[in-house]
């Protein structure tokens, strides 16, 4: 099994774990500090969510400033197309941005966000009997 460990540049942590704690989210104290908090989203998945100064130790590369880029989108599944829509409404109310209109696929339902440092977090449900494994 491997874990997933994501790394987020923040530039206010203790924002950024309101916003995170208010939409649910738990934090593993063995790995949250001043610099960083271990944010749980799943079993195995989590994400550092790092101040600046310490994320920047671990690359010789800019800091992209997710409010003007996107590097990354993270998607997280939902079980069913209410649960989105109430996880989205739950992230606005927290101080997130909506950041597109919802796409509807039939199959396939999404909404997505920005937190307050402007990373995109999309949340998604796929019809399970569209999915062939």
């Amino acid at each position: 099994m491997t874990d997933i460990f994501m790394n987020l540049p923040v530039k206010n942590l203790d924002r950024s774990m309101d916003f995170f704690a208010a939409l649910g989210f738990d934090f593993n104290p063995q790995f949250t500090n001043e610099h960083g908090a271990c944010m749980v989203i799943a079993e195995n998945i989590y994400a550092m969510l790092l101040t600046e100064p310490m994320f920047k130790g671990f690359t010789p590369k800019e800091i992209a400033d997710a409010t003007k880029t996107t590097e990354v989108m993270t998607a997280l599944s939902c079980e069913s197309r209410e649960a989105v829509d109430a996880f989205l409404e739950k992230a606005i109310e927290a101080g997130a941005t909506e950041t597109r209109d919802p796409q509807d696929h039939g199959f396939m339902y999404g909404r997505a966000f920005n937190d307050p440092d402007g990373h995109i977090w999309e949340m998604f449900w796929m019809d399970p009997a569209h999915v062939q494994t």
